[in-house]
């Protein structure tokens, strides 16, 4: 296969760096060093602070200069809406004035609008990844075409379907993490739970559950909602549920490998759960809630669902999970999480759309 030229866009909010902001930033980073290595040179677009080893260009995150009148206007958003607003435009018009001389592919990884709204003004082909539910903003975007110019993938068939009505033909490849650095660890005898401290990641829920089943639990990850964290997270720590801070993946590697089982609790339809193949990875079966894609990345052999939402009955399969084959889990990783299945996907796709 030949060396492509691959524009990666990213998030303008986020830096792509460790410690990740949460499983988008990871697996942005991730693709683009798969990528690399594959021998292709990929410009990645991100916010400023993104890793430097990856050879990230800086989203043109900058304060848009408004005037008095412009900002008393009762339209005018939030300030970091219309700076990631300014960055996504400046960056597809530089796309479109020459990006036909710079690049083989444009691969939108972002959450924003206009990579695919603006898609059309390209010379160049556009891939956009689908990583979350429906969004008005996004499916506004691609009805501003008649026929939209982009291919999307979605992360899971879950995703692909929620998006349907929309984009009918998602083809779909699933988040991948390298399980060279993900290795499996001993085990132990207490759970862990990994990701944004977030009220639709339900760490709440984890602690509950694990204190039900009397199994002590650490949780891991930037708090990412302030108030949320302290009004329904903190008031519930204690010896037995400690908050281990936001790891960066070497730490996390080893605090994953040392539990007995992975609690994952999505209080909304999660599209993927790059923390389950992290989990899976480390040899540690997963324990969750029967939401979005978590159902399509386990098996029975590695993990077990209790019904969403459902504490009591989370907290009865908990010593069930910690009973499963660790190699097992390791197994289910590298069939279907590895990075390497997801950039050959990825650098195959780029190769046909080019055609």
């Amino acid at each position: 296969m030949s060396s492509l030229r691959i524009a990666l866009i990213a998030s303008a909010r986020f830096p792509i760096a460790e410690p990740f902001a949460g499983g988008l930033e990871a697996h942005t980073w991730a693709l683009a060093h798969a990528l690399h290595r594959r021998g292709h040179r990929v410009q990645l677009f991100a916010a400023p602070g993104s890793d430097p080893a990856l050879g990230a260009r800086e989203l043109p995150v900058s304060t848009v200069i408004l005037s008095a009148a412009a900002r008393s206007d009762s339209s005018m958003p939030r300030g970091t809406w219309m700076q990631e607003h300014h960055a996504y435009l400046r960056l597809m018009l530089d796309l479109a004035r020459h990006g036909e001389h710079r690049f083989d592919i444009v691969h939108n990884n972002s959450l924003h609008y206009l990579p695919i709204a603006m898609a059309s003004a390209l010379r160049v082909p556009v891939i956009t990844t689908l990583h979350t539910p429906p969004t008005p903003w996004l499916e506004s975007a691609i009805q501003t075409h008649e026929a939209c110019p982009v291919t999307f993938t979605a992360v899971s068939e879950f995703t692909a379907s929620a998006w349907k009505a929309t984009v009918p033909a998602a083809r779909v490849v699933h988040n991948g993490i390298d399980t060279d650095f993900w290795r499996p660890g001993p085990g132990g005898d207490g759970l862990v739970w990994s990701g944004r401290l977030v009220r639709e990641k339900g760490p709440h829920l984890a602690i509950q559950a694990a204190r039900t089943a009397r199994v002590p639990l650490k949780l891991a990850g930037p708090v990412a909602d302030r108030s949320y964290f302290e009004e329904q997270v903190e008031p519930l720590l204690g010896d037995d549920a400690q908050y281990v801070g936001h790891l960066d993946r070497r730490r996390l590697v080893e605090l994953l490998g040392a539990a007995g089982a992975a609690l994952v609790t999505p209080s909304w339809d999660e599209p993927y759960g790059l923390v389950v193949a992290e989990a899976l990875a480390c040899g540690t079966p997963v324990c969750g809630f029967d939401r979005g894609a978590l159902a399509e990345i386990l098996t029975s052999d590695c993990g077990v669902l209790a019904p969403a939402g459902d504490v009591e009955a989370l907290a009865r399969l908990i010593p069930v999970a910690m009973g499963l084959d660790r190699r097992a889990a390791r197994r289910r990783a590298e069939r279907f999480c590895s990075l390497d299945r997801t950039a050959d996907a990825y650098t195959a796709l780029y190769e046909e759309v080019m055609r």
